[in-house]
């Protein structure tokens, strides 16, 4: 049964992602006939040769079709080649060392040469004309003149000589995307990018949308081409440079379009390809005047002077490699795990799949084998079978495996040989989150998320038990619901209807729907769990604790009871030695019962257990609550022991995690366990967090950070969890259904049930197309964020995570160095302070030249990066030479990752800003940047405004290159202050109410940068007249977003589920923010330091 079952499973699972591909989905082996998913073609200078992206690796083909050859091999992902003028040479971008590099090699191929070496990405957009060089965007440093907010989103635009070595030079501070120089080196094409947003995203017609410019070399000056206000995209020189060709959606989709140039001014557009829906990408042209572009997944070319495109037919030799499968033995990256009743084997879930193993031996049985995800795992009353939620080509279904075996032959999971796996519900709801009832007669399971349902095994009706309505689910599974050990009550989380707060609900099981609230508190209630048989309930609240402000504020929590009967509660109030004597009668009083139970067995072996009613007084049941904790913490989770003398709770500190073990009758807390999350895990402080106790309460099973330890109740002996997670990894299968469960997701969650307007069903069928053709996560990544693009909605993309492992790390020194110093070493510009080059034991300044690291010269032109790789931490030697003093010394410091390094160039850019306000209004307007709407910024702000900047007449309140989070109202607030009283204590005046809020006159500086969050913001800040708005358009990005991890933990995407609306109906998202006052930042101020928008802002504030 297992195998055939599993079987099919294997086959079967997510396949309608391929549907639309017909029913051979993957090609045959042998040469494949016109793939798909062909991308970042580009034509040679000579028009007869294609370079193009396919399966991670670089392609030739001729531009009349055929066979293509391939340049690149290996593991690496290689993309966006480029070719130089004389056509000989092809420079691509790869993540060889972990992140994208830019290499070289010969257009007939052969070894590549690297030419580049940084751990952030850089990528080609082409060759100066001499062929010597490759213009390349890549986030470095960037100039110490530039006004330019540091952040890896905005890369420069530097070249590189083709023989390697240093990135000598950098040609423009401000991002210039798909930069091109004109044939005499003086002009740069280029393509802008002005703030945050997908890059895939479609249809964007607000201010963040991408323009068209050149820059002249010889005067700085930069020229707008555009004049479409909407997306303009991916620029090249026509042959002799009258015009320019670029993509547009100006027809509503990506299409090719000519610019005429006049004296170098832009002139009339033309459309020249009418392609409707799915967008034109990856523009080029060849010195014949013939055009080259992907469309719909393949490539077309436009020869000069045609009216219709022309596809190109291509053939690709396979690799079996492709479809393979890798055995992988997974150790950490544990999503869950679930205890059997007995407390000798424990479930848990490896990217997707189940697994059961020994508690004390840890031989582990894998119990499901499939390429899509099975969660939501319970064991029934008797341990012999397993409920969980799956999606097998279906919404998700609740399915059961049992043993199938009988249990003297086969007692546990661990060691079985056939498991039963069959479905129990399956139907076209999404239903998951099972649990079996203690009976296990039933099963509780969510229907669509947030309707609380039981099912009958054995009639398989099924009953509403708490109406979805009264709950939303904003991440999969963050609902709750705990059955009562008589199985006729549930616990169970619900919303208050005039706030989004949790209540503590009790429900019965028979389907009355009669929920009575039993937290009643304007604060959140979570986790609501039946303890001590049934006598009393703990959960969650945030009541007493600290309160962060804004987008993942990390609030305290405390664990509290509460009794169901006045006898549970008054025999919690027993002190330790009317407990004991208690205690120890309940113990005789046990034994002797225990007798007469033996004897009835003689009697009436088969009598059926009994389980007692609970008995629940609700009368005045909320004078029967106890605050158990001793102080609020943030918790994950919690448990009683059996006894329910000991509280078990797992609480988050600065690094990971600490269990801690709490005897609330004798108030002894100590810490039993703890643990850090490395800076490499994948979900980092989303991991899931959770403890599990055996049957006898003697240890605790708790999964944090990916693994899972067990820990003794009494001593806190620790160890790692004994199992063997081995599985044959069907990357492309699991790609298939990862595909399935993006489309189906967000079809519904997304904050609009119609979409946007857009047929999703058709979207599904334009990119399902793709899957056979696409053989690692990048690929895949582009794809669905193409897909997700097509909805035109902020928040969307999917972001594949870096993998650190044999990965560069190239460490930092904090410093500027002269670009224009070309003898040995390194010249210092500039000493960032706060860097590590900032020591007590040598002054280390500017004009000093860095000579040698660890002893080896920095040869003229020589990359020195590659001195610095893994040395973030680690005591280095420098060799200094001080020209002025003509004095040679040597110093140690510590290199610091470019993290860490950003982290200061930002201080540095704030504290430029301060300055340059103190300057224009003579210290009277004060200055502060809001960089996230979270509670570390606000903090930041709050101690800025009112202290240093709290004696000032005004205050600018920065907000651009803010990416969003959720501190609209708090900060709206803080800046709405008016004086009403005085605190005068003798005549002294020592401040006004409010004493907490800024009182005087307020300017928000906001641009096209604000994300999110950022949006809402300014438009609260105009919407309620408090000051004037100063700076660009605000795109409309104004939805709450839930960044779901997929089971391959490098993989994230993006769903825009909750819009905003104000009081005449308008959505935020679709809301652009228009300034009191539009002035905008070009690029040629950027670059020589200026800020225009923070200049008119101090001059608003002076006149008013």
């Amino acid at each position: 049964m297992l195998r055939l079952r599993i079987a099919i499973i294997v086959l079967v699972p997510c396949s309608s992602s391929l549907s639309a591909v017909g029913e051979t989905a993957f090609p045959a082996l042998g040469v494949e006939n016109d793939p798909l998913w062909l991308r970042y073609p580009s034509i040679s200078p000579d028009g007869t040769t294609i370079a193009f992206s396919f399966r991670g690796h670089i392609f030739t083909v001729p531009v009349r079709g055929g066979l293509a050859m391939p340049l690149t091999a290996g593991p690496a992902h290689d993309s966006s080649p480029v070719w130089s003028p004389d056509g000989k040479l092809i420079a691509f971008a790869s993540d060889r060392y972990g992140h994208y590099d830019v290499f070289l090699t010969s257009s007939q191929g052969g070894m590549a040469r690297r030419l580049t070496t940084y751990s952030t990405d850089a990528v080609p957009t082409s060759f100066t004309a001499d062929g010597q060089y490759v213009l390349f965007n890549g986030y470095r440093m960037g100039s110490a003149q530039s006004s330019l907010f540091p952040v890896k989103f905005f890369p420069q635009l530097y070249k590189v000589s083709i023989q390697g070595g240093r990135a000598a030079e950098m040609l423009l501070t401000t991002p210039a995307l798909h930069a091109q120089y004109d044939r005499e080196q003086n002009r740069i094409l280029y393509e802008d990018l002005k703030g945050y947003e997908d890059p895939w995203r479609k249809h964007e017609t607000f201010s963040v949308a991408h323009d068209i410019w050149f820059y002249d070399a010889r005067t700085g000056n930069h020229t707008k081409l555009s004049t479409f206000q909407g997306e303009n995209r991916n620029p090249i020189w026509s042959p002799d440079e009258s015009s320019i060709f670029y993509l547009s959606e100006e027809s509503g989709s990506f299409n090719i379009w000519r610019l005429s140039l006049t004296d170098g001014l832009p002139g009339s557009a033309q459309q020249l390809t009418n392609f409707q829906r799915n967008p034109v990408r990856f523009l080029s042209a060849a010195n014949t005047g013939d055009l080259c572009f992907g469309y719909d997944g393949e490539i077309y070319t436009l020869p000069v002077g045609a009216t219709q495109p022309q596809k190109v037919t291509i053939h690709i030799g396979l690799s079996e490699s492709a479809a393979a499968t890798q055995l992988r033995n997974y150790g950490d990256n544990v999503t869950e795990i679930a205890l059997s009743p007995n407390g000798k084997e424990f479930a848990f879930v490896v990217r997707g799949d189940i697994y059961v193993a020994s508690v004390d031996q840890g031989e582990t049985k894998r119990i499901t084998n499939t390429p899509g995800q099975e969660r939501s795992i319970s064991f029934s009353p008797d341990g012999r079978r397993l409920v969980f939620a799956a999606e097998y080509a279906k919404p998700w279904g609740i399915y059961e495996a049992a043993i199938s075996q009988p249990k003297e032959k086969e007692p546990y999971f661990f060691n079985s040989t056939v498991i039963d796996i069959h479905p129990i519900l399956e139907n076209d709801q999404e239903n998951f989150q099972p649990r079996y009832s203690p009976d296990g007669k039933e099963v509780a399971y969510l229907e669509n998320r947030t309707t609380l349902k039981v099912l009958n095994l054995e009639t398989k009706q099924t009953r509403i038990i708490l109406p979805g309505h009264l709950n939303y689910s904003y991440e999969d599974g963050d609902q709750w619901f705990d059955w009562s050990p008589d199985g006729k009550w549930f616990l169970a989380s619900f919303l208050t209807p005039e706030r989004w707060a949790s209540q503590a609900g009790l429900v019965d099981a028979g389907g009355q729907q009669q929920l009575t609230n039993l937290t009643k508190s304007g604060y959140d209630n979570l986790l609501p769990r039946w303890m001590k048989d049934g006598k009393s309930m703990i959960w969650f609240s945030d009541k007493y604790g600290l309160h962060g402000d804004g987008g993942s504020a990390k609030s305290q929590q405390d664990v509290y009871e509460m009794f169901f009967t006045q006898e549970a509660y008054d025999r919690s109030k027993l002190s330790k030695a009317e407990y004991d004597i208690l205690a120890e009668s309940e113990a005789e009083q046990k034994k002797k019962n225990s007798e007469k139970k033996e004897e009835a067995k003689e009697t009436d072996a088969n009598a059926p257990k009994k389980i007692e009613p609970l008995a629940i007084d609700l009368n005045n049941i909320e004078n029967r609550i106890d605050r158990l904790t001793l102080g609020s913490s943030q918790i994950a989770d919690g448990l009683l022991t059996n006894d329910g003398e000991t509280l078990l709770y797992l609480a988050k500190n600065e690094k990971g995690y600490d269990l801690w073990s709490l005897k609330p009758r004798e108030s002894e807390l100590k810490r039993l366990w703890g643990t850090e999350v490395p800076k490499s895990s994948p979900h980092g402080e989303s991991s899931p967090a959770m403890i599990r106790l055996d049957k006898d309460s003697k240890n605790v099973f708790v999964l944090a950070a990916g693994k899972v330890t067990k820990v003794g109740v009494a001593d806190g002996k620790a160890e790692p969890a004994k199992f063997n997670a081995a599985k044959e990894l069907d990357a492309v299968a699991e790609r298939g259904c990862l595909f399935e469960h993006i489309w189906r997701e967000m079809r519904e969650k997304f904050y609009l049930k119609d979409m946007n307007g857009v047929d999703w069903d058709y979207y599904k069928s334009v990119y399902a197309k793709f899957l056979p053709y696409i053989s690692d996560d990048r690929d895949f990544s582009e794809m669905i964020s193409e897909m997700l693009g097509e909805l035109n909605a902020s928040h969307t993309g999917c972001k594949l995570l870096p993998d650190p492992q044999n990965a560069d790390a190239i460490a930092v020194l904090g410093a500027f160095f002269d670009s224009d110093y070309k003898g040995t070493g390194l010249r210092i510009q500039e000493v960032v302070e706060k860097g590590p080059l900032i020591t007590a034991s040598a002054t280390v300044r500017a004009g000093m030249i860095i000579e040698k690291i660890n002893g080896v010269t920095i040869d003229p032109g020589m990359d020195f990066s590659s001195l610095l790789n893994h040395r973030a931490g680690q005591p280095t030697l420098l060799s200094i030479f001080d020209e002025a003093k003509n004095v040679r010394f040597d110093v140690t410091v510590k290199p610091i990752s470019i993290g860490e390094q950003d982290e200061l160039l930002y201080q540095r850019w704030v504290k430029q800003r301060r300055e340059l306000v103190d300057k224009l209004s003579n210290n009277t307007v004060g200055y502060i940047h809001v960089r996230g709407m979270n509670d570390e910024s606000y903090r930041d702000a709050y101690s800025e405004a009112l202290g240093r900047e709290s004696k000032k007449k005004a205050l600018i309140v920065d907000t651009r290159y803010n990416g969003g989070g959720n501190l609209h109202d708090t900060l709206a607030v803080f800046l709405s202050g008016k004086p009403y009283l005085e605190f005068l204590p003798r005549g002294q005046s020592i401040g006004w109410e409010p004493n907490e809020r800024w009182r005087g006159k307020s300017l928000v500086l906001a641009s096209e940068s604000n994300y999110s969050d950022a949006q809402l913001f300014p438009w609260i800040y105009q919407h309620f007249g408090i000051g004037k708005l100063v700076g660009m358009p605000v795109p409309g990005t104004g939805t709450a977003v839930w960044w779901e991890f997929l089971q391959d933990p490098r993989l994230i995407f993006g769903i825009p589920e909750v819009g905003f609306r104000d009081e005449k109906g308008q959505f935020m998202e679709k809301t652009q923010v228009e300034p009191d006052v539009k002035v905008r930042n070009d690029a040629k101020s950027i670059a020589e330091g200026k800020d225009n928008q923070l200049e008119k802002a101090v001059e608003i504030l002076m006149q008013d």
